[in-house]
């Protein structure tokens, strides 16, 4: 007798639906993960650059990255030396005229000794210009207060006479961006170099310069007004420190035409002011 055919076992099809996937097993942590080794690799070469970098190239990286300039900077360098540069007597980028022969300390013109007459004179300008830069140097190493100033403080003997420099830079601003009232820090150093000039014979002459960077169009002036307005703000605030109103020759604003680095004129080092205490011979002639 045959067997019994097996009984035909039904297919059972089972469908799960898997419940989303939780945070964890998604792919955000990997963005922030990537994200994280991202700034560990910018902080690690920040390092490495602050270790392989010499003061000089970082001070250049901080000017390339200032945040006050628009257009990018090329050629600018920064200085360790007092009153700027490699050194006082290295070779300086001042517009010096033709004729004249320029280090960072000074700049001499040539044929500048003159008859009897003016050669006395001349000899007594230059004791007074030695004087107003020893004091100057005196009172930077022996006040805490008046070091940082000494990257933005530069002395050259020119054509003109003895030329002092006020220069901007990533740690001094003599004005508030785009205007002509002076900073605190600016009216500290003017009332310490009035300090100095008091009381001279020698004619001053204060130039304002800027950089090439366009003053804001909402302001409504240009870099010729803002630079004559400037030099006049540090006119008035040099006679409140004690200055002789009648000790001024000239007040002019050449905007950015005189470079301190002409090879980047949208460097920050550009804006400064100029006080140049002038030889006698050239105050006569007024």
């Amino acid at each position: 007798m045959p067997k019994p055919a097996a009984p035909i076992r039904p297919v059972i099809v089972k469908k799960i639906y898997e419940a989303p996937h939780s945070a964890h097993h998604g792919g955000a942590w990997k963005v922030a993960y990537a994200d994280f080794v991202t700034a560990m690799m910018a902080f690690f070469l920040l390092m490495w650059l602050l270790g392989a970098t010499t003061e000089k190239q970082r001070k250049a990286l901080a000017d390339y990255f200032a945040p006050t300039l628009v257009a990018s900077k090329q050629d600018t360098a920064g200085s360790t030396g007092f009153f700027g540069g490699d050194s006082i007597t290295s070779v300086d980028n001042y517009p010096n005229r033709a004729g004249q022969t320029g280090t960072r300390s000074m700049s001499i013109p040539r044929d500048a000794t003159g008859g009897p007459k003016e050669a006395t004179g001349l000899g007594q300008d230059k004791t007074n210009f030695k004087a107003v830069r020893d004091k100057l140097v005196r009172k930077v190493n022996s006040d805490k207060s008046m070091k940082r100033f000494a990257q933005s403080l530069r002395i050259t003997e020119t054509r003109e006479g003895m030329r002092i420099d006020l220069i901007d830079d990533a740690n001094f601003a003599m004005f508030i961006s785009g205007t002509d009232i002076l900073t605190p820090d600016a009216l500290n150093l003017l009332a310490q170099v009035a300090e100095t000039l008091r009381g001279l014979p020698n004619g001053l002459i204060i130039r304002g310069h800027t950089d090439a960077q366009p003053v804001s169009a909402r302001l409504g002036i240009n870099n010729w007004q803002l630079s004559s307005a400037r030099a006049e703000a540090t006119r008035a605030h040099l006679v409140r420190s004690g200055i002789s109103d009648s000790q001024f020759l000239r007040i002019e604003g050449v905007a950015d035409r005189e470079p301190l680095f002409p090879k980047n004129p949208y460097d920050s080092r550009n804006r400064r002011m100029s006080l140049t205490l002038g030889w006698r011979t050239v105050s006569e002639g007024r």
